[in-house]
């Protein structure tokens, strides 16, 4: 059988509210009923991006519908989050199984969120697109440190999945009781074309911006990381007869 690296990555996780929801997931997961695994609760999670997606939607129709997509991003939390949880409190870690799935789901996960949002009536395709390319290129980042270094990297600039989803709740709820954001736009010439953003695509592009600033910047300081516990030793080259 071929080889496959099996030691697990320690979690670096320095979020703004982790000490708060490590308690929670603690307290959920004693209190999760036996005939309910850490599977269920991966899919549990991936039902609510699809909750997020069509929630998004069909906001076309009427904005109370974020309310849809706010549950979904509840659902979204409580299963990825609870999901590994369990498996450590009863000691049923399946580190390469739990690995792959986990985060290929995620990813999943990610594309239909943001895939909802780009249907949605306040945010163009384009932009919720848009969010989804620095996303998975952090992604890929952190899955490249979790084998060279071991490290796997779950928040930046004390930011991580949980606190992004408790703004777009926050920020959903706004735009529910603002009827001056649902209807709000911008339009502007570019290239001879004339181009609209709506209030949510203006957010779009600001996270998309902080997201690829964060890769950039993690990226050059890994790559200093790594040059350095990796110089280029000068050899002397050699001669063939």
């Amino acid at each position: 059988m071929e080889n496959v690296k099996t030691e697990k990555s320690a979690r670096i996780q320095t979020s703004l509210l982790n000490p708060y929801e490590k308690v929670v997931l603690h307290a959920l997961a004693r209190r999760m009923p036996q005939n309910v695994t850490s599977d269920h609760l991966t899919a549990f999670g991936t039902f609510g991006a699809i909750l997020v997606l069509v929630g998004y939607a069909l906001t076309m129709y009427n904005p109370a519908w974020l309310w849809l997509a706010n549950a979904g991003f509840f659902i979204n939390w409580f299963g990825d989050s609870l999901d590994g949880t369990l498996a450590r409190y009863r000691n049923q870690q399946r580190p390469l199984y739990g690995f792959f799935i986990d985060h290929n789901l995620d990813c999943v996960c990610a594309f239909l969120m943001v895939l909802g949002a780009g249907m949605s009536a306040y945010m163009s395709l384009a932009s919720a697109l848009l969010i989804i390319v620095p996303y998975l290129m952090l992604d890929v980042f952190v899955m490249i440190n979790a084998h060279l270094k071991n490290e796997f990297q779950l928040t930046f600039a004390k930011l991580g999945p949980t606190e992004l989803r408790l703004i777009i709740i926050l920020v959903n709820a706004c735009f529910f009781f603002s009827p001056t954001l649902q209807t709000w736009s911008y339009t502007f010439s570019l290239l001879g074309h004339n181009h609209t953003l709506l209030a949510l695509d203006f957010a779009a592009i600001f996270i998309s911006l902080n997201l690829f600033v964060i890769y950039f910047h993690s990226l050059w300081q890994d790559t200093h990381y790594y040059a350095h516990i990796d110089p280029l030793h000068k050899s002397t080259p050699t001669h063939s007869e």
